[in-house]
Order: C-alpha cells, then structure tokens, then sequence
C-alpha cells in the first residue's frame, strides 16, 4: 500500500532522514518505533506533504508517486492522517469538526458516515459538544474519526495514545483491529508503547538517527532489540 525508498529529508543544514526505506503492506497494522527525535513524525509528515523530501520516492497504492503531490491531494487519494496532538478544532462542535473532512471526499458526499458513529458512539452521544471542552481521550476519538470520514484507504496514526486514559488506548487499539479486520484499512503507526503495538500491531519498523534499522513481524521485536534501540 505505501513504498517508501531512499527518502532523504533535511531541517536546514541538518540531515534528518537518511536513505530510509519502509514498506507498509495493505491492510495490515505496520508500527513505527523508536527514541524521541529519530525522525519518526518528519517521516509522517513527509508522507502527508507537510515536510519537503529532498530525495527518494514514496509510492502509494502501487502507482501513485506522493513526492509530487500537493498536501491536499494526498488526503483526496485516501489518506487519513490524525497529527500527534490530535489538532482537531476546539471551538468547533464535534459534528462541525467530523463534517470538515467532507470537503475532501471523492463522492462529494455530505454525509457522516454512520461507521464513525459505530465505532466511536461517544461522538455521537457529544455531536452538540464544542471539541475543546472533550476530554484527551474524546478528543483523539473525534481526530481519528475525522480521519476516517473520508473513508480512507490508508490511515496515519502519530502516537494516538499519547497522554490519553489507559481505557481509551485499549478502545482505540481495538478500533484499529476492527478497520483492518472488517473494512479491509491499512494502517501506518508511531507508538512508543511497548505493550500496545505488540497488542494491535502486525508488523514493526525500528528507526534510529533518520535510518530504519529493524524491522519484521511484530513476533519479530526481541528483547535485544528493544534494549538496544527503544530503552531509554
């Protein structure tokens, strides 16, 4: 679903991804891991447009070259992406927040889809709320259901469990199942969270200094592994 080959990105002067190479297969759960400041968020936003990719490829859906895409055009191609720190709208309803992925959908549908209601019954129960007055939890409930109002083909998750509740991570880890399982969804993940990514995860990428330097099946992350690049 998503190929990406000898990307290359820098801040400035400094060299922050390095001839990475990640391929995430369709509908699988593909998790992104690593230390603080490796690269693992430039790397989503190079997918999503938002970071300039001085060299390298990222290939979506077999035939569709995003370096060459605009940021728009990526999401309008069925690209979901929840941000780290959720940036939903605060002053917003949490209706008025769903309806603005709408503008992007290829149907031109005006509708919520009724599967974000299903999964996130929440949203539905707080539709009238104003989004900044949700809590944590609520709150990355109603940007990944964002997300998915555009029916995505691929979703992009930048640590979704990140300060939010215990039973809310659970919830949304199971969620994540449920999207690959039933509609057949292709995830891309960065989570720091040991316990969830082998839980909901299929398989792993370990990133290190802007380089991938393990990956496999999420059997696949040793101890060894973990000590030598994740312990902090």
């Amino acid at each position: 679903m998503l190929k990406i080959d000898k990307l290359n990105q820098f801040y400035g002067e400094s060299h922050t991804l390095w001839d990475l190479e990640l391929d995430v297969p369709q509908g699988k759960c593909t998790c992104v891991m690593g230390r603080n400041g490796v690269g693992k968020t430039t790397l989503m936003k190079c997918v999503m447009g938002e970071e300039t990719v001085k060299s390298g490829s990222i290939e979506f859906a077999g035939d569709v070259e995003l370096t060459k895409k605009k940021v728009e055009d990526r999401s309008r191609l069925g690209i979901g992406y929840v941000p780290q720190g959720r940036q939903i709208f605060p002053l917003l309803t949490v209706e008025e927040n769903l309806r603005v992925g709408l503008a992007v959908r290829k149907d031109g549908s005006k509708k919520i889809p009724e599967r974000i209601y299903e999964l996130f019954p929440v949203l539905k129960e707080m539709k009238n709320r104003r989004g900044g007055d949700l809590s944590g939890g609520q709150q990355q409930q109603l940007a990944i259901g964002r997300a998915l109002v555009i029916e995505p083909r691929l979703l992009i998750l930048d640590e979704p469990g990140e300060g939010i509740q215990p039973n809310i991570v659970t919830q949304i880890g199971e969620v994540i199942r449920r999207l690959i399982e039933e509609d057949g969804l292709t995830v891309l993940l960065v989570e720091q969270k040991l316990p969830f990514a082998r839980k909901f995860a299929d398989h792993f990428a370990i990133m290190d200094r802007g380089r991938r330097v393990a990956g496999g099946e999420i059997g696949e992350l040793s101890d060894q592994l973990i000590k030598k690049h994740l312990t902090v």
